[in-house]
């Protein structure tokens, strides 16, 4: 069942799933990248400031060893003594310390990034059965963790005993030295053991760092099922998406109605086209579509208009132009500007004859542009 779904997993993981993943604390983590950060910070650190530490750190065994009379019999001098000699052997050794924490953080950093989460933290018991922990104990990736943890013993234990040979001589004249230049000649060839071992532990890390990118971004996989629900979860189900489309519609032809009373005129196709114009010279630069329609939304556009006696030109032509060349809240096109003119000069013209009692003027001929 287990390879099955592995090979059923042919997707590449999606943002969310990824963002999801790090939320409950699973990131690429390399132990060997940290393990081999801090070995080699603290072997630089003990090659530059080895010398000075140990020399401090000499110099606080020496004062603390000699125990003056008045000290035998001072009952508090052993506190005293023991908390000052505390503060200045962290004091003495915080360098390396902190280079070390800085170590130990920014690996892992570097790699995953930095993540809290608190359900990684969480209690899990179903890592207390047995059979459970039968299984990981037998699992290809337990074979496959024992035989890197093998190796990396296999490399680590050569360059050790490498390290060891090459500083033979080194190591067995420090019994010959005066005490305070053996104490910090140990120091920096501690320091560079270290910095040795590490170049062992970079090498472990070179393998290890890709091959546990390349482990998380197999086990963060998915199936196609997953995607397309995953998709379906944060854009909503089709139908959904239709009727939330459909009421969105709705309401745009319902405010679209609620601005036919208000237009100048409605310029049609008789039976195919409808768009409402208007115009207000002291607001407008140029005539405004305030609603338009094919068929039976033009059929619902003359309604109103007839409802509310907003004037009716059929000019067949300018209705399917401006159908076309302007949508809704648009002004009309440059190129009908003159054609639209005509058609609202007759629309006022005839307003002020009707008001007026007067003969309505002459329906103009409407000028189209050439195509």
């Amino acid at each position: 069942m287990a390879d099955t779904e592995r090979q059923d997993r042919t997707e590449s993981a999606t943002p969310k799933r990824l963002e999801d993943a790090r939320r409950d604390g699973r990131i690429p983590r390399s132990r060997d990248l940290t393990a081999a950060a801090v070995m080699l910070t603290a072997g630089i650190a003990l090659k530059v400031v080895g010398d000075s530490v140990a020399r401090q750190l000499s110099g606080m065994m020496s004062s603390a060893l000699t125990i003056t009379r008045d000290r035998i019999f001072d009952e508090g001098a052993m506190a005293r003594a023991f908390g000052e000699l505390s503060s200045m052997a962290l004091y003495a050794v915080a360098p390396v310390l902190l280079l070390t924490l800085v170590a130990a953080l920014g690996a892992p950093l570097a790699l995953g990034g930095w993540s809290f989460s608190g359900k990684s933290l969480a209690p899990d018991f179903s890592r207390l059965s047995p059979l459970s922990g039968l299984q990981r104990m037998l699992s290809l990736r337990s074979w496959v963790e024992l035989g890197k943890s093998l190796g990396k013993f296999a490399i680590v234990g050569a360059a050790g005993a490498l390290v060891l040979w090459n500083n033979m001589d080194q190591l067995l004249g420090l019994g010959s030295e005066p005490i305070q230049a053996a104490i910090g000649h140990s120091m920096a060839v501690l320091g560079q053991a270290l910095i040795a071992l590490t170049a062992a532990l970079v090498l472990i890390a070179a393998i290890d760092v890709p091959f546990q990118l390349w482990q998380y971004h197999q086990e963060m996989r998915m199936t196609r099922a997953e995607v397309q629900q995953e998709n379906r979860e944060s854009d909503g189900s089709p139908e959904m998406k239709g009727k939330i489309r459909a009421l969105q519609r709705e309401m745009a032809e319902r405010r679209m109605m609620d601005d036919v009373p208000k237009a100048d005129v409605i310029v049609v196709n008789p039976t195919h086209y409808a768009v409402a114009l208007r115009y207000d010279e002291k607001t407008m630069r140029a005539p405004t579509v305030v609603a338009k329609g094919m068929d039976l939304m033009a059929a619902r556009i003359r309604e109103v208009a007839s409802e509310h006696k907003v004037p009716i030109f059929e000019a067949p032509p300018l209705a399917r132009a401006l159908h076309r060349h302007a949508d809704i809240g648009d002004e009309i096109p440059t190129g009908l500007y003159v054609a639209v003119a005509q058609v609202l000069t007759y629309i006022f013209q005839l307003r002020a004859a009707t008001r007026d009692r007067l003969r309505p003027p002459p329906k103009p001929t409407i000028e189209m542009p050439d195509a």
